[in-house]
């Protein structure tokens, strides 16, 4: 492609662009739903099953697996057979397993129709970076960036106060009724939104790299089977034999899944690093915290639920201010700032609420929760601006992908650190001022971490990004 060609490809990004990117929005905010809208669900669903925890637990796990292993593949998808065709077939999958969920007379329907349902929420999550990408000029990427981390938290603040009042309006079964209607109204929106784009896919791309995406989803399910506590001991090590096994077929397959030279290009690898990293810690707000307000500081469970708001409320808020910098002031340097409000933010954390109580812990959130969009639309827009075209769906995959794996992360290790730091077992009450204290260990081990993404921002920088 010449520099002429290319020059008219970014003018034509510069036309009007918001139908499309509505429906980007929308199917991201529909995944987020889908994470968090069941949750709120499970004593409900507890009863109506006569089922028993761990049981009913997998209405939620069964979703996050299924995206964990199914986002690459599902952008891989994309890169192959039209990133277009996959979104709306990823609607309609959402559409008809949320009203296999609605219908579903058994606990084993409803878990199947969630893993169904994660798989379409693995495509509506895997796709609309790597179109906006497609559709929006290169000087406006970080907009574009922040505007769909704005969904994502908005879809995550949403989900169970919505989740909640349909329960207690029309039952149950109205949350996946209400999804089922949202898909079936976006797979026909997209259809006329998303612009046709071709089957980029070039030589031996054409042959389907099922060795690899088999091995690939048996090694995350492993992982997130071992994060989750379901026979730690068998998974982990099975993950790792998976994984490794997943690097040698890849290495020697002619049409990779996941090109090793592409993965382990430095820019690719230290954002997809870093990625992880962020992610793990900012976990530790969603674990450590309701421990810290319920037991340290007294709150009720609706008090506790209000301040637990504030974060995604936030991200809501400052996601789209967030893109604007990046595209205004270049990706490094907004990387960077982010990182180090992050940083700031998890000592204050560690801190500021101990001191000042709720309002403490809302100023904290109220800094570090910036950082965290700004981090999330420089990193996105750092790996997607210069994504080879054949494989944009699969780079915007891995950046879901290292976020939940990071979220994952900081879930069973964010858990450990403070019940280590407490000093106590599955059974143990904890003190208020134990509490606190492990509060205060946890966020000060999370904000360790944060030094440790800021000089992989360092190597990653190549001469060329903005």
């Amino acid at each position: 492609m010449t520099i002429i060609a290319t020059d008219e490809l970014e003018a034509e990004k510069s036309r009007p662009t918001w139908p499309v990117l509505t429906t980007l929005a929308a199917a991201t905010l529909l995944a987020s739903l889908g994470t968090g809208i069941a949750s709120v669900a499970l004593p409900t669903l507890a009863q109506a099953f006569s089922a028993s925890i761990p049981d009913i637990r997998w209405v939620v796990l069964a979703y996050l697996t299924t995206v964990t292993a199914a986002i690459v593949p599902a952008g891989w998808f994309g890169d192959l057979f039209s990133a277009r065709r996959v979104l709306i077939a990823g609607f309609v999958v959402f559409a008809a397993a949320s009203t296999l969920c609605a219908l579903a007379l058994t606990l084993s329907v409803l878990i199947a129709g969630r893993t169904l349902q994660g798989a379409g929420g693995a495509i509506l999550m895997a796709l609309p970076i790597a179109i906006g990408r497609q559709v929006v000029a290169r000087d406006r990427m970080g907009s574009a960036m922040g505007m769909l981390g704005t969904m994502s938290a908005i879809g995550t603040a949403l989900g169970p106060s919505a989740g909640g009042m349909l329960i207690a309006g029309f039952g149950w079964r109205s949350i996946f009724i209400l999804l089922a209607g949202v898909a079936a109204l976006l797979s026909a929106f997209a259809s006329f939104t998303v612009p046709a784009s071709p089957n980029l896919a070039r030589g031996g791309m054409n042959r389907l790299d099922w060795p690899g995406a088999g091995l690939l989803a048996a090694a995350l399910l492993g992982y997130a089977a071992a994060m989750a506590g379901t026979n730690s001991s068998l998974m982990a090590p099975l993950a790792i034999a998976t994984l490794i096994a997943f690097v040698v077929v890849e290495h020697r397959s002619r049409a990779p899944l996941l090109p090793l030279r592409m993965l382990l290009a430095r820019a690719t690898a230290t954002a997809l690093a870093m990625n992880v990293l962020v992610a793990t810690v900012m976990m530790a707000t969603l674990v450590v915290g309701p421990f810290f307000l319920s037991i340290a500081l007294g709150l009720g469970v609706a008090k506790t639920g209000m301040v637990m708001a504030v974060g995604p409320v936030i991200s809501a808020v400052s996601g789209v201010p967030a893109g604007r910098a990046t595209d205004r002031f270049g990706v490094y340097r907004t990387l960077m700032v982010g990182l180090f409000v992050i940083l700031a933010g998890l000592l204050m954390l560690a801190t500021l609420p101990r001191l000042f109580g709720v309002a403490g812990y809302i100023a904290a959130l109220a800094f570090l929760t910036p950082g965290f969009q700004l981090f999330l639309a420089a990193n996105n827009t750092a790996v997607m601006v210069d994504a080879p075209e054949e494989r944009r769906g699969t780079m915007s995959a891995l950046l879901g992908l290292s976020r939940n794996l990071g979220f994952m992360t900081g879930a069973a290790a964010m858990a450990a650190i403070f019940a280590i730091a407490a000093g106590i077992g599955a059974e143990d009450t904890l003190a208020a001022a134990d509490a606190a204290s492990a509060f205060t260990t946890t966020f000060l081990a999370a904000a360790g971490l944060v030094p440790i993404a800021i000089v992989l921002a360092r190597i990653g920088r190549p001469g060329s990004r903005r």
